[in-house]
């Protein structure tokens, strides 16, 4: 039985995470900043920089900004939000953009209105715009947390300050501690969840997040990685779940205005999460409420997985987000906290080690790799199969697995990140390493 205290954390880690956004959340997040500073200058502004860590560039270069006619890039995303964002929208920002706004953009990003630069030493997630007009000159800070503005200044007077140094600072004012998960509790709280507390966020979820997976299949974006997995592996409920999940990030990636809910900051995560779980809810006929308690896990576990990485790293969440779906289908099978447990680790054993090259549409492909060994470690599981302590980077423990996995992504994967970066915006001669 969990208590109310850990009751209301979970419920307050659903309500903080599971929130509309509208493309891939770099861009939208760029979009956003550029449109509050474009607000708080309070004239038309004559020329704007952005300021990005590595994690951001990277993130932005090779997705197409949603609702810019085609274009890409962290030019496209600040320009756009600064002549056609609402920021009162968040991450929603650039939802209403015109036909003149998008015009402008392309103009504007060719007579080079838009600086940008790499700042080092920074979170993983920052971004800062600074917008010149003929009066005044505006600047604002996002960090941490796609939506969390840190500063404010106008003129160089600060209008605004918010929390500047960690990401468990912004869970404190939305009353909530990733701290306190674990997998024991996620599951006593789906078991004894009031379902009245969750219906319409998922509810949300499953309508989003669905209408643009059928998007993704009924139209040709991206690489086509989910029609082509229905084309080719069959129709099935294990390729549906693949080709489910990976037609919402064919679509996102490549410039699909239509919003979804994100899971962890990600919204191809927010795909990943819920899909799968569908698919195997209707080839099973479960009840609605059996959904509901199923999405929690899946939500939840991807939440908890990634919460030891951090928003943006060069781990692919992805994984974490496919693991969470996977201990959801085992859970909506019957399975007990050690089947769910061996469904985790026999995921994160498997492809723990995908890596995140930024945003772009082979996301999708890393989608349907790790829902297919998601399914696999589901199988597995249900068999009484999985990897052994000792293996690995594996404990008998499925809770320090699930550590050891973050501080792989964390830490031990840093240095991967930042070289991973500089191959993308070739600040290295890869020849001459080789």
């Amino acid at each position: 039985m969990i208590s109310r205290d850990l009751y209301e954390n979970y419920l307050n880690i659903l309500r903080a995470e599971l929130v509309p956004a509208m493309g891939c959340t770099e861009p939208i997040a760029i979009a956003y900043a550029a449109a509050k500073a474009r607000a708080i200058l309070d004239e038309e502004p004559q020329k704007i920089s952005v300021a990005c860590s590595g994690n951001i560039i990277k993130n932005v270069k090779g997705v197409i900004v949603p609702n810019s006619g085609g274009q890409k890039g962290i030019e496209a995303a600040a320009i756009l939000g600064t002549v056609g964002g609402d920021e009162s929208k968040e991450l929603e920002v650039i939802a209403n953009a015109t036909d003149s706004a998008r015009k402008l953009t392309k103009k504007l990003v060719r007579e080079k209105f838009c600086d940008v630069s790499l700042v080092e030493d920074v979170p993983n997630l920052y971004i800062e715009v600074k917008a010149q007009g003929k009066n005044h000159n505006s600047r604002v800070i996002i960090q941490d947390n796609h939506i969390n503005i840190v500063l404010i200044e106008l003129d160089g007077k600060i209008i605004y300050q918010g929390n500047t140094h960690k990401e468990e600072d912004s869970q404190v004012k939305l009353n909530f501690d990733t701290h306190k998960m674990s997998l024991k509790t996620i599951l006593e709280f789906a078991d004894g969840l009031e379902i009245n507390d969750v219906q319409e966020i998922f509810n949300r979820q499953i309508e989003y997040n669905s209408r643009i997976s059928q998007e993704g299949l009924d139209n040709k974006w991206g690489a086509k990685v989910g029609k082509t997995i229905l084309e080719n592996w069959g129709r099935d409920v294990r390729s549906s779940a693949c080709a489910r999940a990976a037609a919402g990030s064919d679509a996102r990636m490549s410039g699909c205005p239509l919003p979804v809910i994100i899971n962890s900051g990600s919204g191809n995560q927010g795909i990943t999460v819920t899909l799968p779980v569908l698919e195997y809810a209707e080839n099973w006929r479960l009840s609605r409420e059996k959904i509901y308690r199923a999405l929690t896990v899946s939500n939840l576990v991807s939440i908890y997985i990634k919460h030891y990485i951090g928003s943006l790293s060069a781990f692919c969440g992805a994984v974490s987000a496919a693991a969470g779906a996977g201990a959801a289908i085992t859970y909506m099978a019957g399975g007990d906290f050690a089947s769910v447990g061996r469904t985790i680790t026999n995921t994160l054993a498997n492809v723990g080690g995908i890596v995140c090259d930024g945003a772009k549409p082979s996301c999708a492909a890393k989608i349907a790799s790790s829902v297919n060994a998601a399914l696999l470690a589901h199988y597995l599981s249900m068999n009484e199969y999985n990897f052994k302590g000792g293996e690995g980077f594996v404990e008998d423990d499925v809770e320090r697995t699930i550590k050891n996995m973050g501080y792989i992504g964390k830490i031990g994967m840093k240095e991967t990140d930042k070289e991973i970066l500089n191959v993308m915006i070739d600040r290295v001669n890869v020849e001459s390493c080789l």
